[in-house]
């Protein structure tokens, strides 16, 4: 029998499928307004967001600095969760989100990178989406320019960007409000990290190109960030 203490070192997407008791079923999302679509090999409830961090902000930001050097150990499910949630998780009942988005239109997406393969978040719900099972993050590393945080943290968190649905409304100004949107969350993911005594950095230098094709992005997905993050090595 697992205990918690041991389930928080099993992998996190063998955790997922075989622990927590969200739904299952194989799908697809839509990834933009034209109707393109990515499959989903599983569908998984993430466990509730604490609500109650264990410093504040002030102390967030005087420890946050960037980290490239990580041990081995794998982020538990519960953090991987609460990272997510800083980043693009629903905070109220009008289905506002933790970060500001011009008109409200959120058009970014996350995902997640791990030794169990990558997952896409859903805000609905606070879901996880298993879009692959394999290892990804070596790879990526070879379209990030080979930088080695990004191959060796024990998870990559991508921001990617739509800018179709910010066009809709702000026209030729879209690039820029998703640009900033994106800044938003990387730094509460960061931020975040620090509550969690995890640490992170983030990478804008990487063929974008490259990054979609190793991670099979749909083609309206436009990377925007990658951020490494794990236990610092120091």
């Amino acid at each position: 029998m697992l205990t918690s203490r041991t389930m928080q070192r099993v992998p996190v997407l063998i955790l997922l499928l075989a622990v927590l008791t969200g739904g299952c079923d194989r799908g697809s999302y839509p990834t933009d307004d034209t109707g393109e679509e990515m499959d989903v090999l599983e569908t998984i409830d993430l466990p509730p967001p604490s609500l109650e961090g264990p410093i504040s902000v002030d102390e967030a930001l005087s420890a946050r600095r960037s980290v490239r050097e990580f041990t081995s150990e794998e982020l538990t499910t519960a953090e991987i969760a609460q990272l997510l949630w800083a980043g693009q998780g629903i905070n109220r009942d009008s289905g506002g989100r933790t970060n500001p988005s011009a008109g409200g239109l959120y058009p970014l997406e996350l995902y997640l990178l791990s030794v169990d393969g990558m997952l896409h978040y859903s805000p609905e719900g606070h879901r996880a989406e298993v879009v692959s099972t394999v290892d990804l993050r070596a790879d990526l590393q070879r379209v990030a320019l080979d930088q080695e945080a990004v191959g060796e943290a024990p998870a990559v968190l991508v921001i990617c960007g739509v800018y179709s649905r910010t066009e809709t409304r702000y026209g030729s100004r879209a690039e820029r409000y998703v640009h900033l949107e994106a800044g938003h969350v990387a730094q509460s993911m960061l931020l975040q990290a620090v509550a969690l005594d995890l640490g992170g950095v983030p990478i804008g230098a990487f063929d974008d190109a490259g990054v979609q094709r190793v991670l099979d992005l749909p083609s309206s997905h436009q990377p925007l960030y990658l951020i490494p993050i794990g236990h610092p090595a120091e």
